[in-house]
Order: C-alpha cells, then structure tokens, then sequence
C-alpha cells in the first residue's frame, strides 16, 4: 500500500494554516489509487471535518497534533444518530459512512477543541439560545421527528446537535489504535452499525466538566474487541448502546458480542455502562481485568419505561475500583431524556407490560474488589411488573468509606432522588438473585437490603465490622429467601420484622 503524506499537498504543521483542502486531498488521492495510508507527520495541524473514505489508514505520527476548528458552520448537518435517534446533526469532526476497511492509528493527537461548544450548551441549561442558519437547517431536516418525539434533552428544542470528535456509521473492519482523542465537542468516539470493531491502546480523554463528555460509545455494533485503553472523561467512560425508544425499536439492530479487557477508567459518571438508549438490545458482553478509580459508578446499567428492549447475557470479572459512588447499579428508572408530560413512565406501580417495557435479565458479577465507596454498595432498582431477573455475584469485596463527614450521593438517577452515604447494597424488584462468598463493609445500616424480591439465594454474606443491633441483611415484602454461611448462623443474620412473607433456611 502506498503512503501519503499530507505534507506533500501543501498542508503545513504550524498551528497556524488551515490544512483543510490539504488532507481531504491526500485522502482522495489515496483512495483513487485503491487505498493506503494517509500519513500526518509531526507537527500541529489546523483542520476543518475530515471525511473518510474506504481501505485507508489514518496515520498520526510522534508529535502530531490534529486541531479541530471550533466554528460551528463549518460543519454541515450529515445523517447522524444522535442520542439514541436517527436524524440530522452537525458533522462529526471526523466522519465516515459506509465503508470498510478503515484504521485509525499512531501516536499522536487528535483534539476537538470543544470548549465553544461547552459553553453554548452551557448557555443552553441556562436559558439562553444558539439560533443560526445551520441550527434551523438542521431543525427544517428533523421536522417530522421534532414534532412526533417530546424529551427533555437539553439542546432538542434548540437542534443544537454538537457532533462527536469521531463517528463511524455502517462500517466494517474498523481499527483504533494508539492514537489520543480528546477534548470532543459532544461524545468522543461514536462508532454505530458497526462490525468487526477493534480498539487498542487508545487514549480518550475529556475534561471532568465536559458536558455529555462520554470516552466511547458503542452502538447497535456487533463483534467489537476494545483493549487495554484507557478513559478519564466527563461522563460515561465506555457505553454501549442500541437507540432510544420508538426509534431504536424500529431499527432493532442490538449491540451484541463485545469483549473489554484490560481497560483503565478515571472519573466519569460511570466506568462500563449499558444504556440508557437499549431499545435495540445489547447482548453478549463480556467485562474483565479493568481498574475504575473515581469514577460516579462502576458496572451500571441504566433504562426506564419508555425504552423497550434489552440486557442480557453481561459476564463481569476481575475488576478493581476504588473511590467510586456505587460499584454496580441496574436501575430501570432512569430518569433522563424522557417525555415528562408521560408519568407512568416513572409511576413506583406495576404498569401494563408493552414493547417500551425493557427486560434486564441473565447478569454474572464475580471477583470484584471495591474500596472507599461512598455512596452505597450496590443499587438494583427494577421494575414492579418486570424486575430484575438472574444477576449472581460471586466472590464479591465491597468496603464503604468509614468517613462520618461523607455526604453521599445519589448511587444512581432513579425517579425520586435517593441520596445515600456509606449504605450497603439496595435490591428492588429483583427475581432470581444469587449471592456467594460475598463480603460489604458499610459505614452504616446493613450490608444487604431486599425489598419487593423473590428467589433469593444468600450464601456466605459477611460484615466483620458492624454495630451490635446492626443486622446482616433486612428483607421487606421477600419471598423465598435462602440463607446459609456461618454469620447467618451466629450472630443473627438478618431482620425479618417487616417480611410479609419469606422462607429462609440458616
């Protein structure tokens, strides 16, 4: 394969020149001649959207700098999904759609510049508008989905679509590796409908204040390989999604077999996170050997009512975490990005099952260590009509801060705000949970709480440092409840005074 440098187009490392034309150039010259490598040597470049094309690699030298312009107009609205939907947005800073065949690779840099797009979104929260010709180009394309879709995402009324850094749509045998991207105006990485998708080594990075700063979001792909990267972000580090709602039930196309091994996460909302946008379903994924510190969250996986599809068949292991909100949570009341004028959607009573009825099912959680964690041990939130089905943790070590000054926090966005500061594990309509050799040291109250559950099986749960009158385990409205171990024996497991029914056996 023959290489390009885009020097010899005339584009210019100064930090300075607009390299635009330079590097589409060297890519279409590339692509003429049947593919090969476009190659960006040392130095920083100006650039507007780079658009990709078929059987090429993208090559950042040692040294090289990619510079986004931060002008919003020059990015023309492209078909996008953005936040679950299928629509029009500005352009991703860098785009391709379609094609196969496609390397992103080196080390060096590619920077979004996104800090004006921050701050109007930040305008945005505020009150305030973003109102151009692209905005109301971008709404004229989006007028049929704007009148039919009501959410309460902050720039949908505005169309205010900030593009991610990188996005890839319908493509095939795609490759990162070695590259840093950084400072995106929206998500970073967006790869959707893709196949045979490997990231290494990557570097994602964001500011923690980035707005919607998510590392790398994997939707509706399928066959996705991501190791040894590592993420410090705004928001969700890795995230995997398949549509929101009506819209992703149309394109039903899930995110099924992904493997993520070896990967490092610093704060962000969360580490590795399913959903909310799950409507065509995620499958198959698989979750190892990863170190999460400070992240709000560790495994979280997030839906609500109107959403519809599923989770399933998720195998996590050997993971290590510290200084996080809550090591696991699966809350099926997800309170963001839905229609308020619908509040059923986050109604505490069991609704009518329908097709916007997500299913979280088949769930394994095993050799887990979490330190210092300052909001609660553990949060599933199911829902009434269709709780949380088949989760087992094994050999799971969970400690709380012992910090008496700790404030706590919400262990995740449920409908009503619950804030909790050193609390054990919360389990809500679940069916069909399996605890073994489990240990959680709280800073107060007990280690687990049932409530609204059936098919329990507690085996081996300890607490070593616990208040006398603090019981292992409180159980409300459980039913078949099985309890063996030695602490469930000796020194009163649990407290049944509120149990409406229940069959435990110590």
């Amino acid at each position: 394969m023959s290489l390009y440098n885009i020097a010899s187009f005339g584009a210019v490392g100064d930090g300075i020149t607009d390299n635009s034309e330079a590097i589409a150039a060297a890519i279409e010259a590339c692509s003429d001649h049947g593919g090969g490598t476009v190659y960006i040597p040392a130095g920083t470049y100006i650039t507007g959207r780079i658009a990709l094309r078929s059987r090429i690699t993208l090559e950042l030298a040692a040294g090289a700098l990619l510079l986004f312009h931060a002008e919003f107009d020059k990015y023309p609205p492209v078909p996008t999904r953005w936040s679950g939907y299928e629509c029009y947005g500005y352009s991703p800073l860098i785009y391709g759609s379609g094609l196969s065949q496609i390397t992103i690779k080196g080390q060096g840099i590619i920077d979004g510049q996104g800090g004006p797009w921050w701050q109007a979104y930040r305008e945005l929260r505020q009150g305030g508008t973003v109102n151009s010709a692209r905005t109301q180009e971008i709404a004229s394309l989006n007028e049929a989905l704007i009148r039919s879709v009501k959410s309460n995402i902050v720039e949908w009324p505005s169309q205010f679509l900030r593009p991610p850094l990188l996005q890839l749509i319908g493509c095939e045998q795609v490759t990162i590796e070695g590259v840093t991207l950084q400072n995106s105006p929206f998500w970073n990485t967006h790869l959707v409908y893709c196949s045979d998708v490997h990231l290494h080594g990557v570097k994602i990075k964001n500011p923690s204040d980035t707005p919607n700063g998510d590392g790398l979001d994997i939707d509706s792909c399928t066959n996705v390989r991501i190791s040894d990267c590592f993420f410090d972000v705004g928001d969700d580090c890795l995230c995997i999604k398949s549509g929101i709602d009506e819209d992703g039930r149309r394109v039903g196309k899930p995110s099924e077999h992904i493997a993520i091994t070896n990967c490092t996460m610093l704060r962000g909302h969360g580490g590795v996170v399913l959903g909310s946008e799950m409507a065509g379903g995620i499958r198959n994924v698989v979750i190892s050997n990863c170190i999460f510190i400070g992240t709000d969250r560790g495994i979280r996986m997030k839906t609500n009512r109107a959403r519809g599809g599923y989770i399933k068949n998720v195998s996590v292991s050997n993971i290590y975490m510290e200084d996080v909100f809550c090591p696991l949570t699966i809350n099926s009341f997800y309170r963001y990005g839905v229609d308020e004028s619908k509040p059923q959607i986050s109604s505490p009573e069991a609704v009518p099952v329908s097709e916007s009825t997500p299913v979280i099912e088949h769930v394994r959680i095993s050799h887990v260590t979490a330190k210092q964690c300052r909001a609660s041990a553990g949060f599933l939130y199911g829902l009434p009509e269709m709780p949380i089905r088949d989760v087992q943790l094994n050999h799971v070590h969970i400690e709380m801060t012992t910090d008496p000054d700790e404030k706590g926090d919400e262990p995740d966005m449920v409908r009503e705000k619950l804030i909790m500061a050193g609390d054990g594990m919360l389990c809500k309509h679940v069916e069909g949970l399996e605890l073994h050799h489990v240990r959680i040291e709280t800073r107060q109250g007990p280690a687990l709480r049932l409530e609204d559950v059936s098919e329990v099986e507690v085996d081996d749960l300890k607490m070593k440092r616990r208040h006398p009158e603090t019981p292992v385990m409180s159980l409300a409205r459980a039913e078949k409840v099985f309890l063996t171990g030695r602490q469930a024996v000796e020194e009163g497991y649990l407290r049944n005074s509120e149990m409406d029914a229940g069959i435990y056996n110590c």
